[in-house]
């Protein structure tokens, strides 16, 4: 059975705070959406939002839905500004958002059940007569039936009569469980039937029980065709069903018919995300970048016999991959798996057995590989006899000073000696640096010591550093755990390496020069 997709990330995804999509991007992500497949795109309110009422003129488009709500309490189609927009929108699909609960009605619209009703109709039968599908949005659908289940069923009922396609049940405060979409979306069906009203019903699910994605489910599963959702759970609050999960859920699990193929699904989630500037969450089903890592040394010694033991589906249907995250759990399987997910097949038993016992010892001291992939290749390379040697330091140094009085920004000098090229034993270089803080005044020595040699540091960029006290019961004493996400735009990717120290710029340091030393070793 097929299930109709609309994806609602450039609305919906864009009330999410943080979120903030330009007209560029806007288009940039409905071609992502139309390339996997989605069905319809909801692009926007035209006529309200300036920005949506340029994509429409600009972008004219058989998938793109527009966005608005039924005429206004006590005013004509003709006079209702809004839906005149909708209907010279130049859209095919129309999406409404029509009041289903009683207390909306009375409260927020200040008008009576009946106007609702003739609302609705009229708006309808205008989108109708103008060539426009006509998609209504019941708003508050689930907490009206709960409250006052007439007056919801009624506003569906006359949507249906009035000519609408589809109606799309809203759980729009996300406070429904499972049972009880299943339980009204059911009773709606029957209600429905025996007044003999044709009917496609969809549902649209928030996310604030953390039930979204069971919800959707639940309402395909009691009889709805039509899901609404966004693209890694975007949207205000805590977000819209995740349709990514949502998809592979009803694709991989139930059978239904939802998209043309799965595999894009990751490159989808990271991409909008890019776009969004927001940080995908790692861990999110099907397309985060740990949804198939495994730590636990059990979990790699089952792997090596067979994938499926650990894993509910093989990950690259949804475009993912397995990996292996190197830790003081890890036992040999996992720092097995993980030297051969680096491409080192060649490697001797008594060598997996010395990189184990490594990881295990430096994680006591305070290392975490689990975040630093980067670090642990680097530590291979040297037991291996292939880490390349850029540069040799000598010696570096540190001073920080303000002048003045409280407030005064503080600057930070940094001093560095080393010998660069010639496997570390090349031309000798002293090369000092300023910064707004002692890491930042020794990234800028260091750069400036190397980029003549080594040009390709130029493409590199710190893009996060974090900072860790791991016995914070010595205080200003503690150890520091730091690590540093570097980006290179000419090799598009980014690593993490870690150091740890006495100090946190004894930790930064270490964490700094091996960060890029593996740039440079990945641009060799």
């Amino acid at each position: 059975m097929k299930i109709e997709v609309l994806d609602t990330t450039l609305r919906d995804g864009a009330q999410q705070r943080g979120v903030n999509f330009s007209l560029a991007d806007k288009k940039a992500v409905l071609k992502l959406l139309k390339d996997y497949g989605m069905d319809l795109i909801e692009g926007g309110w035209p006529g309200a939002i300036p920005k949506d009422t340029e994509l429409f003129d600009e972008v004219q488009d058989n998938q793109l839905s527009a966005f608005g709500a039924t005429r206004k309490a006590g005013h004509t189609v003709a006079e209702d500004s809004g839906l005149q927009a909708l209907l010279n929108s130049g859209a095919k699909v129309v999406t409404v958002v029509a009041k289903s609960d009683i207390r909306h009605i009375e409260r927020a619209l200040k008008t009576s059940v009946g106007e609702n009703l003739c609302m609705v109709r009229d708006t309808v039968q205008a989108l109708v007569q103008n060539g426009q599908r006509a998609i209504v949005d019941a708003e508050h659908f689930f907490d009206g039936y709960k409250y006052n289940s007439e007056v919801s069923l009624n506003v569906v009922a006359e949507a249906f009569l009035a000519g609408a396609d589809t109606v799309v049940l809203c759980d729009t405060n996300g406070g429904m469980l499972p049972d009880d979409i299943t339980k009204i979306v059911k009773e709606t069906i029957d209600y429905l039937s025996d007044h003999n009203i044709d009917y496609k019903l969809g549902i649209h699910a928030h996310n604030d029980t953390g039930c979204a994605v069971a919800n959707t489910i639940a309402a395909v599963q009691a009889g709805c065709c039509h899901i609404q959702g966004t693209i890694n759970e975007f949207g205000e609050r805590t977000g819209n069903a995740n349709l990514l999960a949502v998809i592979a859920d009803l694709e991989l699990k139930l059978g239904y018919e939802c998209v043309p193929d799965l595999k894009k699904s990751y490159d989808l989630a990271h991409n909008i995300a890019e776009i969004a500037n927001v940080n995908i969450d790692t861990r999110q089903p099907y397309v985060g970048d740990v949804a198939f890592a495994h730590k636990a040394g059990l979990h790699a010694s089952a792997l090596k016999v067979d994938n499926d033991l650990y894993q509910h589906i093989d990950p690259k249907t949804v475009g993912n991959d397995i990996s292996m995250i190197v830790s003081e759990m890890a036992g040999r399987s996992s720092i097995e798996m993980k030297v051969a997910e680096l491409g080192f097949s060649e490697i001797s038993s008594d060598l997996i057995t010395e990189l184990t016992n490594s990881v295990k010892d430096l994680e006591l001291q305070g290392y975490a590989f689990d975040s630093a992939d980067a670090s642990f290749e680097l530590m291979l390379l040297e037991k291996i006899g292939k880490r390349s040697k850029f540069f040799t330091v000598e010696s570096w140094r540190i001073i920080s000073e303000r002048q003045g009085q409280r407030g005064t920004e503080a600057v930070s000098e940094a001093t560095v000696k080393l010998r660069a090229g010639a496997n570390g034993e090349g031309e000798r270089v002293i090369q000092t640096g300023e910064g707004n803080g002692p890491v930042n005044a020794l990234d800028a020595a260091l750069r400036q010591a190397i980029i003549d040699i080594y040009p390709s540091i130029s493409t590199m960029e710190l893009t996060d550093y974090r900072v860790r006290l791991l016995d914070t019961a010595h205080g200003t004493d503690s150890t520091t755990r730091v690590l540093i996400t570097c980006y290179d735009s000419e090799l598009n990717r980014s690593w993490t390496t870690i150091g740890v120290g006495g100090n946190i710029v004894e930790a930064s340091w270490e964490a700094l020069t091996d960060c890029y030393v593996y740039g440079l070793i990945k641009h060799s």
